[in-house]
């Protein structure tokens, strides 16, 4: 079904809500992401770095009522909600889990149904269409994320249920793969700079915004060129998806050369995005979880990396 039309509940994450009239400015100082580049029609991906840049959280940011949703790893929503909150102090900004207040589901292929709600979706990544309360977000080709309020969700879901099917988790989480969107999860929480999981590509990273929480590091990064390692999209064969953080290794180097980012199963096997370094790569010789592990594939991306066009965002 991964490759056909569905829709499936996105269960595993959770929504992080910054309310109030400082909202916007607090979220300025802490996110990647332009806080002044969204708007009613447009959401972004973006991710709040420690001092040292390591990504604490990814998600996806849109405006809503009187402030912002934050959808991420459900894991990672009270870990960042504690940690948000001890610099919201001195803001008229106020931080909740706003998890129960909608339900949210992934559609591929789902542009009919879409359409039938008064959604007509452009297809740009983080076009945003509302209406009668709900939200459409276009994630990449084909994808799209549905959020309605918790009031109408079960009428929302009948809907969608009797013009697609519904798929597991997991075909969503292989669309992602395949679109080369890395995200945080629980177990690689303050591992990964933002440009090792191409946030920078995928426009969740913008270098004309001015200071952040750990903007230095990712400025560096992407201006000096000092990035070695960066996500790779792979392939296994016959073989059940890894988690989150499983290594991957090198018999050439004799060593651990990166980490699963998030993983799903395919047809054959499973496709997974991993941050590994490029030296590793070009051996030709990867392999999960030890030197002797199932041996894996690199596949393309379906975009290109281009620091030029990235720092102009």
């Amino acid at each position: 079904m991964a490759d056909s039309a569905f829709f499936c509940p996105l269960s595993h994450e959770g929504i992080l809500a910054v309310r109030g009239s400082d909202a916007g400015k607090f979220l300025q100082g802490q996110l990647t992401c332009n806080i002044n580049y969204l708007s009613q029609e447009h959401a972004s991906l973006g991710a709040r770095c420690m001092v040292k840049g390591r990504m604490q959280s990814s998600f996806r940011i849109l405006p809503e009522g009187n402030g912002y949703l934050l959808a991420m790893a459900s894991e990672l929503l009270e870990p960042q909600l504690a940690d948000l909150k001890k610099y919201a102090v001195f803001s008229k900004a106020t931080l909740a889990d706003e998890s129960a207040a909608w339900a949210r589901f992934g559609l591929q292929g789902g542009a009919d149904v879409l359409q039938a709600l008064g959604l007509a979706l452009p297809e740009h990544a983080g076009s945003t269409v509302r209406q009668d309360g709900l939200i459409a977000i276009t994630v990449s080709e084909g994808r799209a994320e549905l959020w309605a309020p918790a009031e109408v969700a079960a009428t929302v879901r009948e809907k969608l249920a009797a013009a697609l099917p519904e798929a597991p988790l997991n075909d969503w989480l292989l669309g992602q793969v395949r679109a080369g969107i890395g995200q945080v999860m629980g177990p690689t929480r303050e591992l990964f700079i933002p440009q090792m999981i191409n946030l920078q590509a995928v426009d969740g990273v913008s270098f004309k915004k001015g200071c952040y929480t750990g903007q230095e590091i990712v400025a560096r990064m992407q201006y000096l060129g000092k990035l070695k390692r960066r996500q790779y999209r792979l392939a296994l064969d016959a073989c059940e998806a890894p988690t989150p953080a499983t290594e991957i290794f090198s018999p050439v180097h004799g060593s651990s050369v990166g980490e699963v980012v998030i993983a799903a199963n395919a047809a054959l096997g499973c496709e997974l995005l991993a941050v590994l370094s490029a030296e590793a790569v070009e051996s030709g010789k990867l392999h999960l979880g030890s030197l002797e592990g199932p041996s894996l594939q690199v596949l393309d991306l379906p975009y290109e990396l281009d620091r030029d066009r990235e720092i102009q965002r």
